[in-house]
């Protein structure tokens, strides 16, 4: 099988890295790819960008790709699952439509709601007369929400309703401008990638991310700046009751609607004292939160997704996990979220110990050959260990050996669960 996976930071790395240790794949390409996977794959260039949907489905054409996955959301959105489809060829990925559930947080409200998924009470906001009306009523932490893709930025939660609605009116302000203000979700967060075909759903391991910028989840939400998986202290039972409670039922709703979802359902849930509540859907697999998973998936990657692109993920058998523990710390550049800055040579990966690895999220080579950064988050170090202590010293083992002028990165990824402080109300 031939796989051509689009995309190219360190999501698109992890994919690219499975897909190659998977025996039925002969061969992985992946467009435009970044220089990490370049030494693992064939890159090609996409002259026209992510988004030119015709422009991908006649690459995959011209390489006779047996797959195509595709990896960032904003592509999804734009219809290149549907290109590709269009030509025959099986691609992971929702159609444009179905990826709504994360293009548009109002949609998958709406979705949420006819399905019976259990998430937070909200008010779609399409003015700031209404947005000050649905602050008053929901009350203080005050959570604002770009209806549309915003990159992992698009969220506010802050108890300052001056900042609230200034973040709201910012997002008005775009064409078409609607936010979602929701009420606060206490409780722990979790991760759940859910693979489906549009009738059968497969779970995979429930991963936990850390989307603030800063220790102490301090300053403001990024795209992720670390996870870890397995999640001990979540109920044994979490993945079932997500799927009998959420992913069943929403790509039920989907289907019925004409508009089946096939590709990676991700289900964002908090886990309150009242039970379980989605937060958001996204409709790709999450970055970190997959440098974690696929760290310790054992069934081949290619066979999944191809079984889900094909409507035969019912006669897929049960996954196979390595009881290892996995951390993953996102290295980002200086000035990041608000500014990061580029060209900084990078250093020190060649002494990066065996028992780690890392995978390029914003890199490039530069006019003499040398590594250097091409964006915000840069590098996504993973490690495994037998457990959550021996994974994340390794992982920051790692971390420390790489140079990179004025980046940053959180040092208590997966530390307060390695100490047994998180719990879960009853």
């Amino acid at each position: 099988m031939k796989v051509l996976v689009i995309g190219s930071g360190a999501r698109e790395h992890a994919i690219v890295r499975a897909l190659t240790l998977d025996p039925s794949v002969d061969a992985v390409i992946a467009a435009p790819g970044n220089p990490g996977i370049a030494s693992i794959a064939l890159c090609r260039d996409l002259p026209q960008g992510l988004l030119d949907a015709e422009g991908v489905a006649a690459l995959a054409a011209a390489l006779g790709a047996d797959l195509v996955v595709v990896g960032p959301e904003a592509p999804l959105v734009a219809g290149v699952a549907d290109a590709v489809r269009k030509r025959g060829i099986a691609c992971f990925g929702p159609s444009a439509q179905a990826a709504r559930l994360e293009g548009s947080k109002a949609f998958a409200k709406d979705v949420m709601a006819a399905a019976g998924v259990p998430t937070a009470l909200a008010h779609v906001c399409t003015t700031v007369e209404e947005v000050v009306g649905a602050l008053d009523a929901l009350g203080a932490p005050y959570v604002v929400k770009d209806d549309g893709l915003a990159a992992g930025k698009g969220v506010v939660v802050t108890n300052n309703r001056a900042q609230a609605l200034a973040h709201a009116a910012q997002c008005l302000a775009k064409q078409d401008g609607c936010i979602v203000v929701e009420e606060f979700l206490d409780g722990p967060e979790v991760s759940l990638f859910c693979l489906t075909d549009g009738t059968t759903v497969v779970p995979l391991a429930p991963a936990q991310d850390f989307k603030r910028v800063a220790d102490n989840d301090e300053g403001p939400n990024t795209g992720g700046m670390g996870a870890y998986s397995p999640l001990d202290w979540a109920p044994a039972s979490l993945a079932q009751d997500v799927v009998d409670r959420v992913a069943q039922p929403t790509v039920d709703e989907m289907r019925r609607r004409g508009t089946p979802f096939v590709g990676l359902l991700y289900v964002g849930l908090a886990l309150t004292s009242r039970g379980l509540r989605v937060i958001e859907f996204n409709a790709r697999f999450g970055d970190p939160e997959t440098q974690v998973v696929l760290a310790r998936l054992v069934t081949p990657l290619g066979g999944l997704l191809y079984a889900a692109a094909v409507g035969k993920l019912d006669e897929i058998a049960a996954l196979r996990w390595r009881p290892e523990h996995a951390v993953t710390v996102v290295v980002a550049s200086k000035g990041y979220p608000e500014s990061p800055r580029t060209g900084d040579v990078i250093e020190g990966l060649a002494e990066v110990a065996a028992d780690a690895y890392v995978l390029h999220a914003a890199t490039a080579l530069g006019k003499d050959g040398c590594l250097v950064s091409a964006g915000g988050r840069v590098l996504s170090v993973v490690a495994t260990g037998g457990d959550l202590a021996q994974a994340r010293d390794r992982a920051y083992g790692a971390v420390d050996r790489i140079r990179l002028k004025g980046s940053r990165h959180r040092t208590d990824i997966a530390l307060a669960a390695q100490r047994g402080e998180i719990s879960v109300a009853p």
